[in-house]
C-alpha cells in the first residue's frame, strides 16, 4: 500500500468523533523542532491499523508550546494525511476570540469539527462558559466540549453539558473528569448529546455505559490491540474486551498522569515510532517511570498487543 492511500477503517456511521479517535502525540526532532514528515506518517499508519481518525492540537500535541505557524501546520499535515473528514483539532485557547480563530481555520482545512476545552486561563463562572462555547460555536464547525476540570479548574457539569447542548453550542463530550457516573446523568439530562470516553483508565466503564467514541492516548504506541479493545467493549462483548482491558491498564492509566505525554511518547519509541522528546516546561520521565513505562510496554509487545 502506498502511502498516499488510506484504507476505509470500521467505523460507526456518523460524525467524525463516533470511533476511535486517536489524541496524537507530535513527533519532535533532538533539536525540539516538529519532524511534519515523521507526523504525516503516523496518522496514516494510525488509519491503516484501524483508528477512526485524529485529533491534533491536544494536550498530547503540546499545542500550548507550539507557535501559531506549528499549530495551524499540524492541522494541514494531518488533513493532507488522511483526510479533512477524519481530524478534528484542539481548538483551546485562552481567550474566546482566540479559540474562534483555530475554529475558522480548521473550517477552512477541511475538518469535520473541533474540540473545544472551556476557558481555561482562569476558573470562569457559567456565564463565561456558556459564552465562550457559543462564540467559538459561529464559526460554523460542530464542536465536542472537551471536560478537564483536573487541568482547567471549570467542570462542565452534566446540568451546563445539557445547556450548552440545548443551546446548539456542542454536538457531544469528551468526559475526562473520572467520574464514570456522570455519563447516565448526562444521557438523562442531553439524551442526544453523545459522550466520548476522554481517559484510557475508563475506557471499559465508559464504552459499556454507552459512549459512542473514545478520544485516546495509548493506540499512539499500540493502535490494533487498544482499538479491538474499543470495538469489543462499545459491542458488549466483555469475554473479548475484559481481558484485553486488564492487559493494557498498566499502560493505560499513564493517559490520566501528570507525565502522560511522555509516557506515551516512550511507548511509542519503544514500538518503533517517532515520539521523541517533550517540550519545556515538561521534563524527561523520572529512571523508576521510565522503568515502569518501559516495562509495561515491552510486556503488551510480547503479549501481541500491537
Amino acid at each position: 500500500m502506498s502511502k498516499s492511500e488510506v484504507p476505509v477503517s470500521i467505523t460507526t456511521a456518523g460524525p467524525v468523533w463516533r470511533g476511535v479517535l486517536v489524541a496524537t502525540a507530535l513527533p519532535l526532532n533532538d533539536d525540539l523542532s516538529v519532524n511534519y514528515a515523521a507526523y504525516a506518517d503516523h496518522c496514516r499508519w494510525l488509519v491503516e491499523n484501524g483508528c477512526d481518525g485524529v485529533v491534533p492540537n491536544g494536550s498530547l500535541g503540546e499545542y500550548q508550546v507550539l507557535s501559531t505557524e506549528e499549530r495551524a501546520k499540524a492541522v494541514e499535515t494531518a488533513v493532507a494525511a488522511i483526510g479533512g473528514d477524519r481530524v478534528m483539532p484542539g481548538v483551546a485557547a485562552y481567550g474566546s476570540a482566540e479559540s474562534a480563530r483555530w475554529a475558522a481555520q480548521a473550517k477552512d482545512a477541511g475538518c469535520a469539527a473541533v474540540m473545544l476545552l472551556p476557558p481555561n486561563a482562569y476558573r470562569g463562572d457559567e456565564r463565561s462558559v456558556l459564552a465562550h462555547y457559543a462564540a467559538v460555536a459561529e464559526v460554523g464547525i460542530d464542536i465536542v466540549a472537551y471536560n478537564n476540570p483536573i487541568d482547567t479548574k471549570i467542570d462542565l457539569t452534566p446540568e451546563l453539558l445539557a445547556k450548552l447542548h440545548a443551546a446548539g453550542h456542542i454536538k457531544g463530550v469528551k468526559e475526562f473528569s473520572g467520574d464514570t457516573r456522570r455519563i447516565y446523568q448526562i444521557q438523562e439530562l442531553a439524551p442526544e448529546l453523545d459522550v466520548l470516553i476522554g481517559a484510557d483508565d475508563v475506557l471499559l466503564e465508559l464504552a459499556t455505559a454507552g459512549a459512542v467514541g473514545w478520544v485516546a492516548g495509548y493506540p499512539n504506541a499500540l493502535p490494533r490491540a487498544t482499538v479491538e479493545l474499543y470495538r469489543a467493549a462499545v459491542a458488549g462483548d466483555l469475554a473479548t474486551a475484559l481481558p484485553l482491558y486488564r492487559q493494557l491498564h498498566a499502560l493505560h492509566r499513564w493517559d490520566s498522569k501528570v507525565e502522560f505525554v511522555q509516557a506515551i511518547k516512550l511507548s511509542m519509541d519503544i514500538v518503533g515510532r517517532h515520539g521523541g522528546p517533550v517540550r519545556p516546561p515538561r521534563m524527561p520521565l523520572l529512571p523508576e517511570q521510565e522503568k515502569a513505562v518501559r516495562e509495561a510496554t515491552e510486556k503488551a509487545v510480547a503479549l501481541g498487543l500491537g
